[in-house]
């Protein structure tokens, strides 16, 4: 009898623990399942409509790789595609040097705790608060030929002949988106940097200097060194959203890629592609489609050999 008392205690914990160990497993369900109706579903339905044929909005016949086969070779599609992928590519160089150069120089200058540091990180940080659709119409109207700050300034300067419709030219329109985009962005590459170079042990720098390293020496030989992690991070992150860049382009230029599509971008020409009816081709669903696959495939792949990458550069150090 008391063996029985004593058991069923015994019992009870152990059902306890053993349906809080499985309960565990119940919590990621949520975030499983708006991952998978908005991340797995899309990715899957695009592939799928990627191989058909569509009027309008409506599946026509199986076509298997055609659409692929169009959006490299058919005219405009492919011409419109190696514009917006050249364009990509400015993008990720630009912000590469621009955007994470600048933060890079300021996280250093403010890892060296000068006057005032606390406030420059939140004052740099601060642009990355604002929603992008919101920067972008706000850097809109700072570009307007007529009225904008811009030509307002250069004009007070005396530097009319700097003046330019900014995003109207198109040899100025996707630098200029770019360079708001480095602005918007370099309080975010900052932090990642900063934090980079807290995390470099003190008494690696003392030795370093008692070695005689220096001024430039110091930062090339050790600190530049100790910093790949961080710094390749930053070249994934900046990759990714480069070849993503949307939400800024749309906000200042539309869909259309204005003008003369010097503005256009990958995601830009999906958009109008899937969305907008492309060229008024009846299989613009599909092309989109094919599109939004091999944006996929490329920047997957890219990633993981950046990855890959990162991870030997870790295990060298």
């Amino acid at each position: 009898m008391m063996q029985t008392e004593t058991s069923t205690p015994i019992i009870k914990q152990r059902s306890t623990r053993k349906w809080k160990r499985w309960g565990i497993h119940l919590f990621p369900i949520p975030a499983l399942l708006i991952f998978s109706i908005f991340i797995v579903y899309p990715l899957i339905a695009a592939l799928s409509y990627s191989f058909y044929d569509w009027n309008g909005i409506s599946r026509g016949a199986f076509v298997g790789l055609k659409n692929f086969k169009d959006l490299f070779t058919l005219q405009p599609f492919s011409g419109m595609f190696w514009n917006a992928a050249q364009h990509n590519v400015l993008y990720f160089v630009v912000q590469m040097i621009v955007q994470n150069g600048i933060a890079f120089l300021l996280a250093f200058i403010i890892y060296k705790k000068i006057k005032g540091a606390e406030f420059l990180k939140i004052a740099y940080f601060l642009p990355r608060l604002l929603s992008v659709i919101v920067v972008g119409f706000l850097w809109k109207l700072i570009l307007n030929p007529n009225f904008g700050a811009l030509n307002v300034l250069l004009g007070k300067f005396g530097l009319e002949n700097l003046q330019k419709a900014w995003l109207g030219d198109p040899k100025t329109a996707l630098m200029a988106i770019i360079l708001v985009n480095c602005w918007f962005g370099i309080g975010f590459a900052l932090l990642i940097f900063l934090a980079g170079l807290q995390n470099i042990p003190k008494e690696l720098l003392e030795a370093a200097t008692l070695d005689g390293a220096n001024g430039p020496k110091m930062l090339t030989k050790i600190i530049l060194p100790l910093m790949v992690p961080s710094i390749m991070i930053m070249t994934v992150l900046t990759f990714i959203q480069s070849f993503e860049a949307f939400e800024l382009v749309y906000a200042m230029q539309g869909s259309q890629g204005e003008p003369y599509f010097s503005t256009d971008t990958l995601a830009v020409f999906f958009y109008r592609l899937a969305f907008g009816g492309g060229a008024g081709d009846s299989t613009a669903v599909g092309l989109g489609s094919a599109l939004a696959v091999v944006l996929f495939l490329f920047i997957a792949t890219c990633t993981a050999l950046l990855l890959k990458l990162m991870q030997k550069k870790q295990v060298e150090m």
